[in-house]
């Protein structure tokens, strides 16, 4: 019976089963191609979000690199004139200090010449006379003498 349905049935039969079946296995590989792609748009969907807040993160980088090179600019042109200042400043505290060195060298001489004096009466015996005016006398010049040390060690503890 079978045999015999089979003998009835030709090699056109045959041929339409084929073809069935590949339809079948077509139909079946297009919706796995659809999914696929259906993936595909969604990460495309998803990674052109990503180049745009990577676009706009750009943007933010380089408005921010601008703002830094701004002022980096502005911190170095305040320091050359803080710089210009200090050597101006420096300039003048050497001179004022040369010219407390000279003051005291002036009130160190004076300060011995009169030693001398005093120590002349020191020996004619007026001893106490000539150790209260050698007292008087190196008082001034030690409060002169002050001011410059103060600024020379000003000056070396501003150096280091």
């Amino acid at each position: 019976m079978i045999a015999n349905f089979l003998s009835n049935l030709g090699p056109a039969f045959f041929m339409e089963l084929a073809l069935d079946l590949l339809l079948v296995f077509t139909l079946g590989y297009c919706i796995l191609l659809e999914r696929r792609l259906a993936a595909v748009r969604k990460g495309q969907e998803g990674l052109s979000r990503t180049i745009g807040e990577l676009n706009m993160a750009i943007a933010g980088a380089g408005a921010s690199l601008r703002a830094l090179k701004a002022a980096a600019g502005e911190a170095a042109a305040t320091l050359d004139e803080r710089l210009k200042r200090a050597r101006l400043h420096i300039d003048e505290l050497s001179v004022l200090a040369a010219s407390g060195e000279r003051i005291a060298q002036r009130m160190e001489c004076a300060a011995t010449q009169r030693g001398g004096m005093e120590s002349a009466a020191t020996q004619r015996g007026g001893m106490e006379s000539a150790t209260t005016a050698s007292r008087a006398a190196a008082r001034p010049a030690a409060e002169m003498a002050l001011p410059s040390i103060s600024i020379m060690s000003r000056l070396e503890r501003s150096a280091q």
